[in-house]
């Protein structure tokens, strides 16, 4: 074994055994680069990274390679999930020196931690117009015994360059323009795909950010292409290959354009947004087809990505073993083969029913992937709901539960248990707002759980500070950005679920910490702390939306309902300073931050407070359903009883004025005034809706 052994990743653990002298990112490895006057060659990828497979089974497990690696490099392997921020500046490098990005990422840097050449998978011999790997070892070590100085002052120029970009430092921030959404929704009109749904081709990625938007646009101003291009593209996921149609939950990506073929990893952010989005839809539209896949969709968290602690887990592999295969031989993985079936399989455990099961999910006898790149689908089948028309429901989930118990049997993809701060932030929104569009208590219990899970095993004492991952009884990495901001947009949602003060409290307290920890001058937020990761040669700006949002934009909105609930004018002055730091990017390229978009539009339009007093009174519940009812994208929701009444009216001063009374009552508010308060049902609907259409953006 070499130094990962030692380790929590489950990624670094994965190459404990190969033949190279992998050390962990860290001061070991910087000080023994610069003992032996080595550069480091440093590696990054996840566990559930098919390619980081494929290079490990290649490369790393290949004695020639291991020994050209170890004799002239400090070779660091690094989890990519564990240390974002390392991977940010490196992605950026790789990026500015080659024009791609990707996973594993090869980078090598001098002793000092600079850059200076790197790629994403290198196949053992060359071939694709790639290098060879030990070849280029062989090139690269040649070039840093005669090439030095070159090589250094290329680094320092590349450094630099990346530096700005990373930090921000080409934002110039100013009022952002007032017909910039509309403009927003013109662009993604035009790179709508009307025939599969989604947005761009081959490979089609579910980008839970654009239907956010488009659903967010769709309640507000009844934009009816918006509504269409956010609700197909969802029940086209739904119905596709990349929606898992035996056991709930959502792959990766779609290889091909239809969403038929997956990448078959499944990551806890891809279903958690998803299901926030979903929940939206439904409580839009209350579409039985999108509310089914909700729900399944929270049966495969509960079932497959969550642990007796009460946190979710961080993903599942693409690969595993075929069922014929043993466990020992962990190099005989294929992608999906937990998750295919052949046409016989399907015919033997489903008997009679099987021919209708092959119809609605469009199972063919010499295999239905209509793209098979490395002919690992031969002859096997992905489900996707073809014909729902063809089985009843009622008939296709029998079907699948008993499909479920077979496939439990099978050699399971390997999971990467390690919990993330950030992560179970998102799950905990997704739950949370699952509940409201549902009532499914389960849902709530399952976001409270997790939210217990962060304050007992990520959180500080005091609450105020956080940390990144949690593995095996251990939490390491000091909080990121996007934990801080993730977690507080999770509480917000579920103290709208829950009514618990604490929860509100507990967000406020870490909205306040990562203004203090992490805001930039000017708007927005450093991806890591002052003075954290000073390692690193760029302190980086979390500035775009990827398969995550950004947490500059996340905490843009969080900050916004914050203030409409609490009323703290310093978190809507950072809100509106980080939409004047990006307006001329939003401007100028709007589909790279829609969830600033959805800030914006909150900011621009007039949101409202609902409070229900007296939650526990006669008519309490009754004001409530009123409230939840339909879609209402700018209105916060806050309830008390008699017993939560102190509490919250410490958070929220307008709550101390609500005079106790033997009846239930709700009051809107808005800049920090309260109406008269209302006590019909009806009325409290009517208002609602009136406002939502009364704003103007």
């Amino acid at each position: 074994m070499n130094r990962l052994a030692l380790e929590k990743s489950p990624y670094l653990l994965q190459h404990k055994d190969n033949p190279v002298d992998w050390r962990p990112w860290g001061e070991e490895a910087f000080k023994a680069a610069r003992e032996l006057d080595r550069p480091l060659l440093l590696s990054i990828g996840y566990s559930t990274c098919h390619w980081c497979h494929v290079m490990e089974r290649e490369s790393f497990s290949n004695e020639e390679a291991a020994a050209a690696m170890n004799a002239d490099f400090v070779c660091v392997k690094l989890d990519r999930e564990e240390r974002p921020d390392v991977d940010k500046i490196y992605m950026a490098a790789v990026q500015a020196m080659t024009g791609q990005g990707g996973w594993p990422l090869n980078v090598f840097l001098t002793p000092d931690l600079k850059p200076f050449f790197g790629g994403t998978y290198f196949p053992p011999k060359a071939r694709w117009g790639q290098p060879g790997w030990v070849p280029l070892l062989g090139r690269v070590a040649g070039l840093w015994k005669t090439r030095r100085k070159d090589i250094e002052l290329d680094a320092d120029r590349l450094c630099e360059a990346v530096r700005g970009f990373v930090a921000g430092e080409r934002e110039v921030g100013r009022r952002p323009a007032a017909d910039l959404l509309e403009r927003a929704a013109a662009a993604y009109r035009d790179s709508f795909d009307p025939v599969r749904a989604g947005f761009g081709g081959a490979p089609k990625f579910p980008m839970p950010v654009h239907q956010r938007f488009l659903l967010r646009r769709w309640t507000r101003t009844g934009d009816s292409q918006a509504k269409a291009m956010a609700v197909e593209t969802l029940r086209a996921m739904t119905r596709g290959g990349i929606f898992d149609q035996v056991g709930g939950g959502f792959h990766r990506y779609s290889t091909d354009a239809g969403w038929r073929v997956p990448h078959f990893e499944k990551m806890l952010y891809d279903n958690a947004q998803l299901l926030e989005n979903l929940a939206d839809a439904v409580s839009a539209t209350r579409d039985p087809e999108l509310e089914r896949a909700l729900r399944r969709t929270v049966d495969y968290l509960e079932r497959d990505a969550r642990g007796a602690h009460g946190g979710f887990f961080s993903a599942e592999d693409a690969d595993s073993l075929p069922g014929e295969m043993s466990a020992r031989d962990q190099h005989g993985k294929k992608e999906g083969a937990f998750y295919l079936w052949t046409h016989a399989e399907l015919d033997a455990a489903l008997g009679g029913e099987a021919a209708a099961f092959r119809a609605r999910y469009g199972i063919l006898k010499n295999g239905n992937a209509p793209v098979d790149p490395h002919e690992e689908f031969t002859g096997k089948n992905i489900p996707f709901d073809e014909d729902p028309g063809a089985m009843s429901e009622a008939r296709a989930r029998k079907a699948r539960a008993v499909l479920l118990a077979l496939r439990a049997k099978r050699p399971r993809p390997d999971r990467d248990d390690k919990c993330l701060a950030s992560w179970n932030g998102l799950a905990m929104s997704g739950l949370a707002r699952a509940y409201a569009a549902t009532g499914d208590a389960r849902c709530r219990a399952l976001a409270d759980d997790a939210a217990d899970f962060v304050r007992r095993e990520l959180a500080s004492q005091d609450g105020r500070r956080l940390w990144h991952r949690w593995r095996d009884g251990a939490r390491a990495v000091a909080g990121m950005a996007d934990d801080y901001a993730f977690v507080v947009q999770g509480l917000l949602d579920l103290y709208e679920s829950t009514f618990d003060p604490a929860r509100l409290a507990w967000a406020l307290d870490l909205a306040t910490a990562a203004i203090e920890r992490f805001g930039a001058p000017g708007g927005g937020l450093y991806q890591t702390a002052e003075g954290e990761a000073a390692e690193l040669f760029a302190r980086a700006m979390e500035d775009h939306d990827g398969v995550e949002p950004s947490a500059s934009a996340v905490f843009a909105e969080a900050a916004l309902r914050l203030h409409g609930l609490v009323g703290r004018a310093d978190l809507r002055g950072f809100a509106d300073a980080t939409l004047e730091r990006f307006s001329s990017r939003l401007e100028d390229r709007p589909l790279s931050m829609p969830f600033l978009l959805c800030a914006l539009d909150r900011a621009l339009g007039k949101p409202r407070t609902v409070v229900i007093a007296g939650l526990d009174l006669p008519g309490g519940e009754e004001l409530l359903a009123a409230a939840r009812a339909g879609s209402h994208p700018d209105v916060a929701l806050a309830a008390f009883t008699r017993s939560t009444k102190p509490a919250l009216s410490a958070l929220m001063p307008a709550v101390a004025a609500m005079r106790d009374s033997p009846r239930a009552a709700a009051f809107v508010c808005a800049d920090l005034a309260c109406g008269l308060p209302l006590s019909d049902p009806s009325e409290l609907k009517r208002r609602l809706l009136a406002y939502g259409k009364s704003v103007a953006i």
